[in-house]
């Protein structure tokens, strides 16, 4: 996905553009990620005061490994966006910072989209904001079923205390 930056600021006109993008790469970054359907994105691009404006959203179906209990969870993630480019050698030193400059007139835009997109995944997917785990002992997914493993593992330096609160 390219942008002329040059031709947006000179000629000022709005093109608007919808395409879907490989995620492939998205396995192979995150290995939480099991599946994940194709980048929606709409967006606009215009020029306007010396500035290439490019606003959107993106939209994508995840299916992502819940970090307590392994199990596959849905997530439909979607991020609006707007950014602002202007060549390097046209920037002054007063200009924000959040216009970002541009050596060459053509601008791949997927790197900013995958960007948007890894910032927006969840760090820490849960099928459930209260997900029991695995048992850590035996491994039984303690969302389905109990495993019976003894819990009270106390470290011996403190076992003294374990009675002093019991009433008699």
């Amino acid at each position: 996905m390219e942008i002329y930056v040059r031709e947006l600021i000179a000629k000022g006109l709005k093109v608007p553009t919808q395409s879907r993008l490989n995620t492939d790469w998205l396995l192979q970054v995150r290995k939480d990620v099991l599946h994940a359907d194709p980048m929606n994105v709409n967006m606009t691009a215009w020029g306007e005061d010396g500035i290439a404006h490019v606003e959107g959203e993106l939209s994508v179906d995840v299916d992502l490994a819940c970090s307590r209990c392994l199990e596959s969870t849905k997530e439909h993630v979607v991020v609006p966006f707007h950014e602002r480019f202007k060549p390097k050698a046209a920037l002054n030193g007063s200009e924000e910072e959040e216009i970002i400059p541009v050596e060459e007139d053509k601008l791949e835009f997927e790197p900013f989209l995958e960007e948007m997109l890894m910032l927006a995944l969840p760090f820490v997917p849960l099928c459930e904001e209260d997900c029991k785990g695995l048992c850590h002992t035996c491994g039984t997914n303690l969302n389905e079923t109990n495993c019976g493993c003894q819990k009270d593992d106390i470290d011996p330096r403190l076992a003294a205390l374990k009675d002093l609160f019991k009433s008699e």
